[in-house]
């Protein structure tokens, strides 16, 4: 499912205008990345948490070529479901 289609299934269950719904799952998400990138943990409860992990330098090596190589750390953001989300996909 992308944006334009979320935006139509949200304005169908709501009765809200398709505008509205864009504008609430822009600032949505807006909201959520702000949050992350201040190192601060998303919770919706029975849906799932947004965080952002730190992970460590390793070694790598170029598939192509074989050589050996250093991955710098790096943080990255990760969603955890929550059991609401867990038990409906089951």
């Amino acid at each position: 499912m992308n944006k334009a289609k979320l935006v139509e299934e949200v304005s169908d269950e709501t009765g809200l205008t398709k505008e509205n719904i864009r504008n609430i799952i822009d600032a949505t998400t807006k909201t959520i990345k702000n949050a992350l990138s201040k190192g601060e943990r998303v919770t919706l409860v029975d849906f799932g948490t947004f965080q952002v992990i730190k992970k460590k330098a390793r070694r790598g090596r170029n598939p192509q070529t074989g050589k050996k190589l250093q991955i710098p750390a790096k943080k990255v953001p990760k969603f955890v479901p929550g059991k609401g989300l867990r038990e409906k996909i089951r």
